[in-house]
Formats: C-alpha cells, sequence, structure tokens
C-alpha cells in the first residue's frame, strides 16, 4: 500500500497550481541569474580585451576633487567611497525634507479644493493646474536664476532681525552651539514621541468605546515639547547660538542653504505638491457623501468630520498613488546635476571622469535608486496596511 501511494501523492503534487507556480518561479529566476552572470562576464572580457581597467577597487583611492556642499567633513584627498557617501547624504537630505514639506502642502492644497470659500478653491485649483503643467526641469532652472540673478549680493543681504540673511549666497540662520543639553533634547523629543504615539492610541481607542473625543494634537505636541524641554533642561539649559554676520564676501557663524540647494528644493516641493493636491482631492472624493451627512448628523464641525471621519476613510485610496509621488521626488532628485547641486549623480559623473570605471559608477546610481525607492515602497506598504479599513 505505501509503495502504491506514493507515485499518487507525487502526481497531485505536480497538478497543484500553487507547486507548478513556485517551480517556474525558481527556474525563471535561475534564468535571469544566467542571463546576468552571462553578461557581466561577457563584459569584464572585452573590457579586459580592450586594456579598460574595472573593479571596485578605486573606491579606496583619493578623489581629488573638491564638493561644495557636504554634510558630513570631507577633503579633497578622502576617498572615493567617501565622496560617494557624501553625494548620497546630499540626496537623503533633499528627497527627505522635499517629502515632508510636499506632503503638507499638497495635503492642505487638497483639503483647500473642498472650501466653502471660492477664492480659496480657485488659488487651489490655479496652482495645481499651474506647477503640474510646466516641466520640473524648468522650474529648476526658474528657481536657480531667481537665487543667484535676483537676490542681492553678499555684502549687502536681505537681513530679517539682523538673524536671518538672504542673497545670492544662499539663506542662513542661526543654530545653537552642539553640546550635552542639546543631545539630551533631541534624546528627550524621541521619547516624548513615543509617549505621544502610546497617548493618541489610547485616546482612540477610548473614543471607539466612549465617542468622547480629546485632543489628538495639542496634547501630543505638548508631549514631545516637554520631554524635550526636560533634556534641555537636564543637560544645563545650553543657550549659545552661532549666529550668521556677512563680512565681506564670507558669512560668518550660523548655518547655511546654498542656491543649489534651495532651487532643487523649492522645484520639486512645488511641483511635486500639486501631484499630491490631486491625491489627495481624489481619495476625499472618493469617501461617498452619506459618511459626511452621517457626520454632520452627529454634530460634528467640518473640521472634525475631515479629520475624523473623511480622511481615515480616504487613505485606502490616498497611500498608494502618494507612494509614486515619494519615489517621484527621490528619482527626479537627479535633475539637481543641471544647477550644480552635488548629489550621487553629480559626483559619479566626477568620479567616472576622472577614473573611466562607467560601468561602476553607473552600477553605484543604480544600487542606490533602487535601494532608496525599494525602501521607501516597503514603508508606504507597511503603512497601507496599517491605515486600511478592516472590517469587523
Amino acid at each position: 500500500m505505501p509503495s502504491q501511494r506514493t507515485p499518487q501523492r507525487a502526481r497531485r503534487t505536480w497538478r497543484s497550481e500553487s507547486f507548478r507556480g513556485l517551480i517556474y518561479q525558481i527556474l525563471a529566476l535561475l534564468a535571469v541569474g544566467f542571463a546576468i552572470g552571462y553578461l557581466a562576464n561577457n563584459t569584464v572580457a572585452n573590457m579586459a580585451a580592450r586594456g579598460i581597467q574595472s573593479g571596485f577597487g578605486f573606491l579606496t583611492q583619493p578623489a581629488g576633487f573638491d564638493i561644495g556642499e557636504s554634510v558630513i567633513a570631507y577633503q579633497s584627498l578622502d576617498p572615493y567611497w567617501k565622496a560617494f557617501l557624501v553625494g548620497l547624504l546630499n540626496t537623503l537630505r533633499v528627497a527627505l525634507v522635499g517629502i515632508v514639506l510636499a506632503t503638507v502642502l499638497g495635503a492642505l492644497l487638497g483639503i483647500g479644493r473642498f472650501s466653502k470659500n471660492a477664492l480659496v478653491r480657485g488659488l487651489c485649483y490655479g496652482y495645481v493646474e499651474i506647477f503640474r503643467n510646466v516641466p520640473v526641469l524648468l522650474q529648476l532652472f526658474m528657481w536657480y536664476l531667481v537665487f543667484t540673478e535676483f537676490l542681492p549680493p553678499i555684502f549687502d543681504p536681505v537681513s530679517i532681525g539682523g538673524l536671518f540673511f538672504l542673497s545670492k549666497n544662499g539663506f542662513s540662520f542661526p543654530v545653537p552651539v552642539w553640546s550635552t543639553g542639546q543631545a539630551l533634547a533631541g534624546l528627550g523629543a524621541l521619547i516624548g514621541l513615543f509617549i505621544a504615539v502610546f497617548y493618541r492610541r489610547m485616546v482612540r481607542r477610548q473614543f471607539e468605546l466612549t465617542g468622547q473625543m480629546r485632543s489628538m494634537l495639542l496634547v501630543p505636541g505638548a508631549i514631545v515639547l516637554a520631554m524635550a524641554i526636560g533634556g534641555w533642561l537636564a543637560g544645563g539649559a545650553p543657550n549659545d547660538w552661532s549666529i550668521p554676520k556677512p563680512e565681506g564676501f564670507v558669512m560668518q557663524g550660523g548655518a547655511s542653504a546654498t542656491p543649489e540647494f534651495l532651487a532643487l528644493l523649492l522645484g520639486l516641493v512645488l511641483y511635486t505638491s500639486a501631484f499630491i493636491a490631486e491625491v489627495v482631492r481624489s481619495g476625499i472624493a472618493s469617501v461617498s457623501h452619506g459618511q459626511v451627512e452621517a457626520a454632520q448628523s452627529l454634530g460634528l464641525s467640518q473640521a472634525h468630520s475631515m479629520r475624523l471621519v473623511i480622511l481615515p476613510q480616504s487613505l485606502r485610496v490616498i497611500i498608494p498613488p502618494m507612494t509614486s509621488q515619494y519615489l517621484n521626488i527621490t528619482k527626479n532628485s537627479s535633475l539637481a546635476v543641471s544647477i550644480g547641486y552635488p548629489d550621487i549623480v553629480s559626483i559619479a559623473n566626477t568620479g567616472l571622469n576622472q577614473t573611466g570605471r562607467a560601468v561602476e559608477c553607473i552600477a553605484v546610481i543604480m544600487a542606490v535608486y533602487l535601494t532608496v525607492s525599494l525602501s521607501t515602497s516597503a514603508f508606504m506598504n507597511w503603512y497601507n496596511k496599517r491605515a486600511a479599513i478592516k472590517e469587523r
């Protein structure tokens, strides 16, 4: 009997659609791996036959060029891998700041499309139609021209209270002198953030049980602020600030945002926020009018109806296309090379011209954008599952 059941079980297994699908996927992966290996081996052989050097050994050699804008300390004698790291950090800086600003601006514009004020609706509509129909590269050129041609020179900047300065050299602003107090303030703010998240969950659970709503914004914000102030006081309450001061053609002290960074950030934010506004508008419009009427019948104001009823239901429509817009901000940041901002593409191009390692430099660019894009998609997919409406 056992000898007769084994062939039947094997036949049933092969007839299984899931089993066949697994086999086909394995064969497809093997075919793709074989193709990639063949192309890589063929490329290396052809390069060797023509005397072209290959490999990533150049990453440990001195770069030999300066970078005008860097988040970390960098010198021209540092190796290429550190130059690429500077480019990566510059890309992430403009992408992360751009995502936050574009989300806030786009959400406000999308909600503003439903305002009862005709002027507000018209302004939001005009903004969307103007900025999303002008190519982003032209917008980058336009803002770069504004910052480099129409602003006053650095020795005669526009001053705001003697603390903030705007000129062709960029935007300068005061920053606190880093010490233990600032580190403890940051740690306190992080702890306060976790407490605020726990508080919001507790309030939401109480609202579902009793219908009584507490503050979901002011109290969590006060918790984070109080914990940050507590850490600052525990660190000795330092109050030293580095104030920018124009001295000839140089701005001493403080921190500065270069015209290239400002032009890139402003162009990406204004362009992408127009698309995000349409995503938010379509998500809100997807919620049936009956839900709005139900919220009004419960006595909720328009703001509470939007925050508690409409937006939570519209997230299932908003989040998937919002992911694409976040990816677009990251990938469109590669246009920074056109205005001289030292992102990963610009630095990789410099490294390519100096070393001739075209395949390796392009591979670094592809790996960076692939990793950042997949990480962004993974986070947004997780958030999409968390925000999905769950039936009871």
